[in-house]
């Protein structure tokens, strides 16, 4: 992130932009359209286990694309959308990668900003993993469980690490401190506590031991870079595991095609984060 006094100086303006992704990748429209359409597609293509509820909520929903193993490890995925756009079904298309290893997967939704406040959505990804714990076997998914997720999912990733049924994590394009969100257009809609900074901002908490690999495209926003390596630094001065993934040249929307990926860069640290977790 930057120096506290220089965010100070910075206007409004400026703030904003500082975090306005869309704005930072000129091509992010076509990005986004290309991989809601594929995953469309691969939706489509996997029609079995889709919408079921883990919660009340019109949006407490798991989208399930079980492996042929029923203990294969399962990718339990957040999207992004800065806890307040997209959905679960415009990124089904991610887990192609592990799944193409002999993954299972999970594409879990969650209530958006302002219908839901950050302690809200977080208290949902717990009970959406509350539920894929008791009822995953169910549905063909018994395996140990990796969570991950982009951009707000990553932060959520983070977060969820704490879960007793995930062993392990990849956290993509995440923002790990949210004082600054609250300084920017933002927080028109997530309306932040000082309380819901302190204990929701990854980089304000002890490090979970669990396995968490932080991962970051060189081209991103700076402070999505600063909070990747922090948040990296401070796990690893508490000896805790994960690997910091630079990917080179990536920028906030092509991040996510190393997962899309078999022998993507991201999909590639599934199995060495498994085998952490199982030291």
């Amino acid at each position: 992130m930057q120096n506290p006094a220089d965010w100070g100086r910075l206007s409004r303006a400026e703030r904003n932009a500082a975090y306005d992704n869309i704005a930072a990748v000129a091509d992010s429209a076509r990005l986004n359209a290309a991989r809601e359409a594929r995953s469309a597609a691969f939706r489509a293509a996997h029609p079995g286990k889709l919408d079921l509820p883990y919660g009340p909520a019109p949006r407490q929903r798991f989208d399930l694309f079980p492996a042929a193993d029923p203990a294969a490890p399962c990718l339990v995925f957040i999207h992004g959308g800065y806890w307040q756009r997209n959905s679960r079904e415009q990124f089904a298309c991610l887990i192609e990668g592990p799944s193409a290893r002999g993954w299972a997967a999970a594409v879990m939704g969650y209530t958006l900003a302002p219908d839901a406040s950050m302690t809200e959505i977080a208290a949902e990804i717990t009970a959406a993993l509350d539920w894929l714990a008791a009822n995953g076997p169910a549905h063909g998914i018994g395996g140990p469980i990796v969570l991950s997720g982009w951009s707000a999912g990553g932060h959520l990733t983070a977060l969820g690490l704490r879960h007793p049924a995930v062993v392990a994590g990849l956290a993509i394009s995440g923002v790990y401190e949210l004082g600054p969100i609250r300084d920017t257009v933002l927080n028109d809609k997530l309306l932040l506590t000082d309380a819901e900074i302190a204990v929701l901002s990854p980089l304000r908490l002890a490090p979970v031991a669990k396995p968490l690999a932080v991962a970051y495209g060189t081209a991103e926003l700076p402070p999505l870079v600063a909070d990747s390596r922090e948040l990296h630094a401070l796990r690893a001065a508490a000896h805790a595991p994960g690997a910091l993934v630079p990917v080179a040249g990536g920028n906030h929307f092509t991040i996510v095609l190393e997962l899309q990926n078999p022998d993507g860069v991201l999909t590639a640290q599934l199995p060495p984060l498994l085998a952490q977790a199982r030291r």
